[in-house]
């Protein structure tokens, strides 16, 4: 089974137009790479987001939600609910 080409339409010197070639395909390529780059870090930046969004940040608002509320606590067993817990009895009359 033989598989047919196309042929280009436009007569050109067979040199010249390996030199076009080789020009627009290298300009492609760089083009080309940079453009993978750009979507690679940006998929990068994203997986980032992602990760602090779904683990770090709740991960840390939970061990610190959770500190607070000892200290807190503490607080409210040593001074009880009135001016003091809240810093008011600093405040002049």
């Amino acid at each position: 089974m033989a598989y047919l080409r196309p042929r280009s339409s436009t007569s050109v010197s067979p040199a010249s137009s390996i030199d076009d070639l080789r020009s627009e395909i290298s300009y492609d390529s760089e083009e080309e790479e940079e453009r993978l780059a750009q979507q690679e870090w940006d998929e990068s930046v994203q997986q980032l987001q992602l990760l602090l969004t779904v683990v770090v940040f709740p991960f840390f608002g939970k061990w610190l939600g959770r500190r607070w509320s000892g200290i807190l606590f503490e607080r409210y067993q040593t001074l009880g609910l009135g001016k003091r817990f809240f810093g008011l009895d600093l405040l002049p009359p």
